[in-house]
């Protein structure tokens, strides 16, 4: 595992309090506490992967609210970290399926997750838009979505390779096996990287 990664060994003590108030059945108070600790890095990746930061934040929404309706069948065998960025993943990948969402999400009977949520958008997205969006958009336009996690994850989020095998795994695969793959992968996407960023200076 990666020194010094927030899922690596001993669990984070935000880790430790979300556990805590989802085993006490506050899983509002833990989800609204998961947002504020979590969600500004959780919008950076939605706004990584989105083609827009309109759709990010519709995203980030619809996290929140799957996030809060999923949490009592959490078994925690993963970080809450961990598991909050499969499902991200997941929306993002179904949303570039259904450009059109069906209809917008409401958080109307959980006020403190949708207050929470609130707050880190405004935060985050002026954050986005100002010295960080030329990097998404480059990112953006050399790799595609698994890549884009996969550099995410790594490089910005300093999550353990087996942590984020979890994020990208589908049913069946073998963690150990996928963790081999995504290392070799991960390596690839840094040469293309560098064979972008050198053409982009040539």
């Amino acid at each position: 595992m990666t020194e010094g990664s927030p899922d690596a060994a001993a669990p984070s003590p935000l880790e430790v309090e979300l556990k805590g108030l989802a085993d006490a059945g506050s899983f509002t108070a833990a989800t609204t506490r998961a947002i504020e600790g979590y969600g500004g890095e959780l919008l950076g990746y939605l706004c990584a992967l989105s083609p827009s930061n309109v759709e990010a934040e519709e995203l980030f929404s619809e996290l929140c609210e799957r996030l809060w309706h999923a949490l009592p069948q959490f078994r925690w065998t993963s970080s809450f970290r961990t598991w909050a960025y499969a499902i991200a993943r997941n929306l993002a990948r179904d949303s570039h399926r259904r450009r059109k969402r069906a209809k917008e999400v409401g958080l109307d009977e959980a006020p403190e997750i949708a207050q929470r949520a609130i707050a880190v958008r405004t935060t985050t997205m002026m954050y986005m838009r100002t010295e960080t969006k030329k990097r998404f958009d480059e990112l953006r336009a050399a790799l595609d979505e698994d890549d884009r996690t996969l550099l995410v994850l790594r490089v910005d989020r300093r999550m353990p390779w087996r942590d984020i095998a979890r994020v990208m795994a589908e049913d069946g695969d073998d963690l150990d096996r996928l963790s081999a793959s995504l290392r070799k992968r991960f390596e690839r996407v840094k040469e293309r990287l560098r064979a972008h960023l050198a053409g982009r200076d040539a």
